[in-house]
């Protein structure tokens, strides 16, 4: 009950959402050598099970703030006859995840005794 009501938060409120945003793209790609656009966009739809799914207007401009601040490298390579960018989580990209993770983790803590001091 509690996670489909934290769901329900996180889908409907877009600020939320997009505050959110930059820590799920640093997050995979800390796990993951390299991806592409689309392959992120799967790969979150895959592990939320469809709860979650990022649009490619919210996620390029993204990518493109992080590549800016220095959060991401983009290698790019020819795949099929099509150019394709890889995004690549720089050292300062995985300090930044670190710091994302545990703001996130405060934030969740506060919910949570908001939403459900019992179990807080």
């Amino acid at each position: 009950m509690h996670k489909k009501f934290m769901y329900i938060c996180f889908m409907s409120n877009s600020k939320l959402y997009k505050g959110s945003l930059t820590t799920i793209i640093l997050k995979l790609l800390n796990e993951n050598d390299k991806m592409y656009g689309y392959e992120i966009t799967q790969k979150v739809k895959a592990l939320t099970k469809g709860q979650l799914k990022i649009t490619e207007g919210a996620l390029y401009p993204a990518l493109h703030k992080l590549e800016a601040e220095g959060l991401l490298s983009v290698e790019v390579k020819k795949v099929d006859n099509r150019l394709r960018k890889y995004y690549k989580i720089t050292e300062n990209g995985e300090k930044e995840t670190t710091n994302k993770l545990d703001e996130l983790a405060e934030y969740i803590k506060t919910m949570q005794a908001l939403v459900n001091p019992k179990l807080a």
